[in-house]
């Protein structure tokens, strides 16, 4: 599967395109801080961390403790991890986090 085609359209191909132009951490902050609300974005930092931890072997009451995230939250991106669209899969493995397979 490549991508959500319920996800796909036009202004979200020309949003993944900016994205991909941004070039360091600053930049990417910079854009973030623009589009997003701090919110969206502690949101989003949050299910990341979830996905890792979620990686390493953490136990759902662990990651709620250490995060914050809601148990329905770590269910959801627990199934995203075995059943969704490979997404983190793809990032993990680029961070070395996990083996190529």
């Amino acid at each position: 599967m490549a991508y959500n085609s319920k996800i796909k359209s036009k202004q979200a191909d020309e949003l993944f395109k900016a994205i991909l132009l941004l070039e360091d951490l600053d930049e990417c902050y910079r854009f973030f801080e623009d589009i997003c609300t701090i919110k969206e974005i502690q949101a989003i930092a949050q299910r990341f961390e979830v996905a890792k931890l979620l990686l390493a072997k953490k136990t759902y009451n662990e990651i709620e403790e250490e995060t914050g995230a809601s148990t329905a939250t770590i269910s959801r991106i627990n199934r995203s991890l075995n059943y969704g669209a490979d997404g983190y899969k793809i990032v993990f493995e680029r961070m070395g986090l996990i083996d190529k397979r």
